[in-house]
């Protein structure tokens, strides 16, 4: 009996330690060894993708809640930052990026086709297409996106693929309003004046260069930024990676001590100063240009958890 059950337990697949789960039309969970860790929101309701929450390994929520739920403390400043996403908010004049209360011409990244939700036993992928449209409902770009959701012992990791092809001709737009981007927790905000009712702010950045802080790495170009503090009484910190493949890299950083975590490879004229400065770029019909992003949160500061070590691995993968 004994050897029919080791027989039985032996032909089991293994548990898979990512599991990703499509519910409906609306959303798709990922748990990691049991836990919640995100979901991926790709309803008709949304204007564009994000996933929201992103958790620590330990639990500890390191992403903004509001505008999709009320956290106490938590500022209601642009309610298009939402979890993480990827946008532009110039393509041949329509703005990606922002929500219609900002006034202006908008368009919606619109869900194509999930192609393939897998789990497994140390990672987990979700591949799937989308439409960039303008307000009338004609399509600029298609999105080709593949990301690979990692079980690590104390870190959480994501690898971003994303591909954009030209529909027609389209001009990615020279603005700071972009592009890869990550609203941080009220913890991980640089510090400030706070007030009684509000979280402390305990963030930090430091970049591949190992410049520091909003002042010295806002506008600039670096591999990498990582952003930590304190949230809910542990240390913690995100950190993303450009990779070498990535369009335009190293890229510039879009990061702000309010919050606002992002990347963006078109800004020039503003993260440069200089109104010479054109970082606009024209993708012909039929062509495509291709962005390649890792995300780390992480227990600890910079120094460690190895940071730089960490993206130097992430760099040598082809």
């Amino acid at each position: 009996m004994k050897s029919v059950m080791w027989l039985i337990l032996f032909s089991l697949p293994a548990m898979a330690q990512v599991q990703i789960t499509r519910h409906g039309i609306e959303d798709i969970s990922v748990t990691i060894k049991g836990k919640p860790f995100t979901a991926f929101f790709i309803g008709p309701e949304t204007n564009k993708p994000y996933l929201h929450p992103l958790r620590s390994a330990s639990g500890k929520i390191v992403t903004r809640g509001y505008p999709m739920e009320e956290v106490p403390g938590e500022t209601h400043d642009h309610p298009h930052h939402r979890g993480l996403w990827f946008s532009h908010g110039d393509v041949n004049g329509i703005d990606f990026w922002g929500n219609e209360e900002r006034g202006g011409k908008f368009g919606r990244i619109v869900l194509s086709q999930v192609k393939e939700v897998s789990s497994g036993k140390e990672s987990g992928t979700i591949d799937a297409s989308f439409e960039w449209r303008d307000a009338s409902g004609k399509v600029l770009l298609t999105e080709q996106r593949k990301m690979v959701f990692y079980a690590q012992p104390k870190t959480r990791t994501i690898d971003f693929d994303i591909t954009l092809t030209a529909r027609e001709k389209v001009t990615f737009g020279d603005t700071k309003e972009g592009t890869f981007a990550i609203r941080l927790a009220s913890g991980l905000e640089e510090p400030q004046k706070d007030s009684p009712k509000s979280p402390a702010r305990t963030g930090h950045m430091v970049d591949s260069q190992g410049r520091e802080g909003e002042k010295q790495i806002w506008g600039k170009r670096a591999d990498w930024v990582d952003y930590s503090g304190v949230v809910d009484g542990e240390n913690l910190g995100i950190a993303i990676f450009d990779h070498p493949t990535s369009l335009r890299h190293p890229t510039w950083w879009h990061a702000r001590g309010y919050g606002l975590f992002a990347l963006n490879m078109f800004g020039l004229h503003d993260f440069e100063n200089d109104k010479s400065k054109d970082g606009s770029l024209v993708l012909p019909a039929g062509e495509s240009t291709r962005f390649r992003y890792r995300v780390v949160i992480h227990p600890g500061d910079v120094h460690s958890a190895h940071i730089d070590q960490l993206y130097r691995d992430y760099s040598a993968l082809k």
